[in-house]
């Protein structure tokens, strides 16, 4: 109900600042038992870009992917991926495979990423259909989006400004 209102507001705010460096991974996630997929972009400061949820792991998977992240948030001038090599297939047929940056730490940005949505997943104990974890994941992502303060970066001052200012735009999406 609220996440598409913050994630609208997120987008706008993301769009100007977002297209330096994309980090981009793919993580397994079970449902029913079966193995999906959860295709996942972070910017440079660590803000989720966009979830995808397919059965297959392929090049039509990361085509779909990209192409989905490039309609929402433009081009990036660079893409950080691992050495999959879908990813790689994908980005030639898009024209821009010279964009695409493999090292072997440089994808650790998203792998992290991945963290705070373990936690939840395993609090919530799995999914039982591929359409909820879809609306999970761009649920999760948006919320996380909001109150993620990077606190190792700033005062506890102003750490706590920026909380209670996340806070209150929340508890205003909330009231209305």
């Amino acid at each position: 109900m609220f996440a598409s209102e913050i994630r609208r507001k997120r987008v706008q705010q993301l769009r100007a600042f977002s297209k330096s460096k994309w980090h981009v991974d793919e993580v397994f996630v079970k449902v029913n038992g079966k193995r999906h997929y959860l295709w996942r972009a972070v910017d440079h400061e660590g803000e989720v870009l966009e979830a995808v949820v397919t059965k297959r792991r392929n090049k039509a998977a990361a085509l779909k992917f990209l192409r989905k992240l490039m309609k929402r948030h433009g081009c990036a001038e660079e893409i950080v991926t691992d050495r999959f090599a879908s990813y790689k297939a994908a980005l030639r047929e898009m024209g821009t495979l010279e964009k695409q940056r493999t090292g072997r730490w440089l994808n650790n940005r998203v792998e992290n990423s991945h963290l705070p949505f373990r936690r939840r997943e395993r609090a919530m104990q799995r999914f039982r259909r591929m359409r909820s974890l879809q609306k999970f994941a761009a649920v999760h992502s948006s919320v996380y989006n909001h109150f993620n303060q990077e606190r190792s970066l700033t005062s506890r001052d102003t750490f706590k400004l920026t909380r209670s200012a996340a806070l209150a735009e929340w508890r205003e999406l909330c009231a209305g």
